[in-house]
């Protein structure tokens, strides 16, 4: 429902996720900022400001075990609207052994995205 990125680059990660997401970042303050989709909250916070209020409890662009998950209702025309969006890409459009097909991404903090398709049902 609500996934939430310590970074020490809240404006950075704002204009990468606003066309990624194609939707607008609603900033409370200037440490904070979401994205509303249907299925939660996307929300980004600057490190200073958590280890203000929770000293020590976070690193921000460390995270090398999460995936951010987006459903998404094409995966190919995603990776061809992200091509001029996306610096480092992880995997170009494959469909998984489950069925899923996805495109793997990483945002300027390392964190993982994947926007996916489901397997369709039969």
């Amino acid at each position: 429902m609500h996934t939430c990125l310590i970074t020490n680059n809240l404006n950075q990660l704002i204009q990468f996720y606003e066309p990624i997401l194609a939707l607008k970042a609603q900033k409370s303050g200037e440490d904070y900022a979401e994205f509303r989709t249907d299925a939660g909250v996307l929300a980004i916070f600057s490190a200073a400001a958590q280890e203000k209020y929770i000293p020590g409890s976070a690193i921000s662009a460390s995270n090398k075990s999460m995936i951010l998950e987006f459903q998404v209702a094409d995966v190919d025309k995603e990776y061809a609207r992200l091509q001029s969006l996306v610096k480092t890409w992880v995997k170009s459009p494959t469909t998984q052994p489950w069925g899923t097909r996805s495109i793997y991404f990483r945002d300027p903090d390392g964190n993982l995205v994947d926007f996916f398709v489901p397997p369709k049902v039969r």
